[in-house]
């Protein structure tokens, strides 16, 4: 099944009015691609990050995790061909003066592809001459120190990958990892886009989860076989496992099966450091397209660190008693687009009016419960007679534990669609029965189910139902 969607506005509007996103230095009219996340959008955020670290670092025994610096040496990003090679091909209108991905143009994203009776590619948005496209690089510079020169030159590191190639060495030095292993980080990272779009789609700052899982290379596997019981896993085999274990883990935390689906890059369309890449992309209301790649990047960082630092960066094998470089299978997923693609898969409006009491138009997030960004909330049911006393003691003992809400104000009806809304799994109510009975009625998001549990063991159902 597709997403009921059509276009993104029922997302960016939700977004604002609940606090998820709101537009980067809104009171000075905003900035370009640049996002800010409220109070509902930074919680969800760290619980993507934490789903993603939870399984690929805490449940993986050989992956271990870093945090490199942001700023990044000149020298680091030539070596990777990133200062010569990152770069998008740029043409300007000559009458309206808006600038455009010519790729982009040509496949028609823009709208439909127009010449002139000259055979001129026309803009988009006047009709007018287009320059000739010129490769624009796009790396954020800055500088090192007081003075602004060639020689102080720094960029805002476009990918967490190559902190984590300068830091192979180290790592193995420090922690006696044992090929196969990997290196995780989460971080932001920053490009300077053309035309960015699609709300947090395509953003010029963003955050990375990636890990560069080192592994022997083919003629290496084939000698270690012979010394080694067991099937040590190829390159190709590795690659598998981390498109495949990427798959389950969006499923497993959500996302529709049917709107999922994998697209291997073809030679021509490769990263200029990539063997092989697949893109697991999601169907969103502008079509299908990336939400997460998969590359098989060789022993090509590795090799151009070793060659620009002069520094060796080959790894011992201990096996067969020798060096060489291990090569490099690197899954990476972007955290906003994680955050678009869940927010986009769990949304429903509400067709016609339900027998429930949900009412035709109204909003629900059904966000897996790792995902949302508050897990309960806790309703008194009115504003007196010890109901709010009640229920802010509840708050206080679930609050150690999880992200919860205290809600009093509006009818109870009300406050259920807030929740509902913002894709809250469960509602606490504390009502009249509460003061006899000392239990609640808990309301599940999705079911609509309503049981009563008793105040005591309150903690414990929720562990059953939200601790993974």
């Amino acid at each position: 099944m597709a997403p009921t969607l059509r276009n993104l506005e029922p997302i960016v509007s939700l977004a604002k009015r609940r606090g998820f996103v709101y537009p980067s230095a809104e009171i000075y009219g905003g900035t370009g691609a640049i996002w800010d996340y409220g109070p509902l959008g930074a919680e969800m955020k760290r619980n993507i990050k934490n789903a993603w670290w939870s399984r690929f670092v805490h449940s993986e025994p050989s992956v271990v995790p870093l945090d490199s610096a942001i700023i990044t040496r000149r020298e680091v990003l030539q070596a990777s061909g990133h200062e010569s090679g990152f770069t998008d091909p740029l043409v300007e209108c000559k009458d309206c003066h808006t600038r455009f991905r010519y790729d982009h143009l040509l496949e028609g994203q823009y709208g439909e592809v127009k010449k002139n009776k000259a055979d001129q590619t026309q803009c988009p948005n006047c009709g007018g001459v287009l320059t000739e496209p010129k490769q624009f690089n796009l790396m954020f510079k800055t500088f090192i120190g007081p003075v602004e020169d060639e020689g102080s030159l720094a960029y805002l590191r476009p990918e967490t990958a190559q902190g984590i190639f300068t830091n192979f060495r180290n790592v193995v030095d420090t922690t006696r990892q044992k090929l196969p292993f990997g290196i995780a980080q989460i971080g932001k990272a920053f490009r300077n886009e053309v035309t960015p779009g699609n709300f947090i789609f395509r953003t010029r700052e963003f955050e990375q989860c990636e890990i560069e899982w080192f592994i022997e290379p083919d003629n290496i596997l084939s000698k270690k076989t012979n010394s080694i019981e067991g099937h040590l896993r190829s390159a190709s085999e590795w690659y598998d496992y981390f498109i495949q274990e990427s798959m389950t883990w969006f499923q497993n935390h959500g996302v529709k099966k049917e709107n999922l689906r994998l697209r291997e890059h073809d030679k021509d369309e490769l990263a200029h450091y990539a063997i092989a890449a697949t893109d697991i992309e999601y169907n969103y209301p502008f079509g299908w397209s990336e939400l997460q790649g998969i590359a098989r990047r060789g022993d090509y960082d590795l090799k151009q660190h070793q060659k620009h630092s002069k520094k060796d960066l080959t790894y011992f094998d201990e096996v067969i008693n020798e060096r060489y470089l291990p090569e490099v299978v690197e899954p990476s997923m972007g955290v906003e687009r994680a955050f678009l693609t869940f927010l986009i898969d769990a949304y429903e409006e509400i067709p016609e009016d339900e027998k429930d009491g949900r009412k035709k138009g109204e909003k629900v997030l059904r966000l897996h419960p790792s995902i949302a960004p508050i897990k309960v909330a806790v309703l008194p049911l009115v504003k007196k007679d010890q109901l709010p006393e009640i229920a802010g003691d509840i708050y206080k003992v679930l609050l150690k534990r999880w992200a919860v809400q205290y809600d009093a104000a509006g009818s109870i009806g009300r406050r259920y669609r807030r929740q509902d809304e913002i894709g809250t799994p469960f509602c606490v109510t504390v009502d009249f029965e509460s003061l006899d009975d000392k239990a609640v009625t808990v309301r599940d998001r999705d079911t609509l189910k309503q049981e009563r549990v008793e105040i005591n063991k309150l903690e414990e159902f929720f562990i059953k139902k939200l601790v993974p």
